[in-house]
């Protein structure tokens, strides 16, 4: 039997946190950019493709978990398995297994079709529930954490898998903006940190690790594209500080999203998927609305060949 007088572990500190989600951060993408930059298409494709999945499958069990804690009932396992179809069907469209390669309209328009159907499997799932006097909210609850997390992980593949350019720079680059964005809101936000964003919401946010989180996003982004251009057509300097702006500011505020879910969950962490650390979306929550944000911007503004 454990001895109750026993001193418990004393709690990770703020900076032995963060330290602890970036090697993890860091550890995942050095796998997952191996496999991309390995030369060969079958592992570069399908490791990429399991890491999403499990990516995909861990992060809608936290957040069917904190909406559970929340007392909102939803159906747990068909959007996690819904989840994974999505991911798949994407990933094969993608690589022109199903449908016409290289159509991004094509893949736009399986998923449409997908959520269509996921809508009308969960209104027939309640039929064979019990009590249908959460019929809606269990649908809507479900239906949101399919969007919020595979639908939204799903444009890193459709970054990857880009049509006519080498979209494994582009995905390296996002990736790489994106984590600048967080240690130079937490630097900065360390250092000289005083004015609070939204603390009611997450009470270590401040102005100045918001201002600090666009100068790194925005430095690494120049450096990276003056020493990356060859391989990323259409970039240039301008690009490059639109974009280190925008997805500096879109990864704080997904961090900030996912901040309000797990305050109104009241839980800490969105899982224990590595321990003392946090769960799957703690590392993946500024990703989630910069995925989309650079996605659209590669194919609309700078209309890659």
């Amino acid at each position: 039997m454990p001895d109750e007088n026993a001193p418990s572990k004393p709690a990770l500190s703020k900076k032995q946190v963060f330290a602890r989600r970036l090697f993890s951060f860091v550890l995942l993408w050095t796998i997952i950019l191996s496999a991309l930059f390995s030369g060969n298409a079958l592992i570069s494709n399908y490791v990429f493709l399991l890491i999403m999945v499990l990516l995909s499958a861990a992060g809608l069990a936290e957040f069917y978990g904190m909406a559970r804690k929340r007392g909102l009932v939803c159906f747990q396992y068909c959007g996690i398995a819904g989840g994974v179809l999505l991911m798949v069907g994407t990933f094969y469209h993608l690589i022109g297994k199903l449908g016409i390669a290289n159509s991004p309209a094509r893949v736009n328009d399986f998923e449409t079709s997908f959520l269509i159907l996921f809508v009308l499997g969960l209104c027939l799932r309640q039929f064979l529930a019990r009590d249908i006097s959460n019929g809606m909210i269990a649908i809507s609850v479900t239906l949101f954490g399919l969007m919020y997390v595979p639908w939204l992980l799903n444009f890193i593949q459709k970054i990857n898998f880009f049509r006519n350019v080498d979209g494994h720079y582009y995905l390296l680059y996002f990736v790489l903006i994106t984590k600048f964005s967080d240690t130079g809101a937490y630097v900065v936000g360390s250092l000289i940190g005083r004015h609070k964003m939204i603390p009611r919401i997450s009470p270590g946010k401040t102005w100045e690790g918001f201002g600090g989180a666009i100068f790194a996003s925005t430095l690494a982004s120049v450096l990276f594209v003056h020493f990356a251009q060859s391989k990323m057509p259409a970039m240039n300097l301008v690009h490059a500080v639109i974009l280190g702006v925008v997805l500096s500011s879109a990864a704080v505020v997904g961090d900030l999203i996912e901040s309000l879910f797990k305050r109104e969950a009241g839980v800490k962490d969105s899982g224990h998927f590595f321990p003392g650390i946090g769960g799957i979306l703690d590392l993946l929550d500024s990703l989630l609305f910069n995925a989309p944000i650079m996605y659209l911007y590669l194919r609309h503004v700078l209309r890659t060949p």
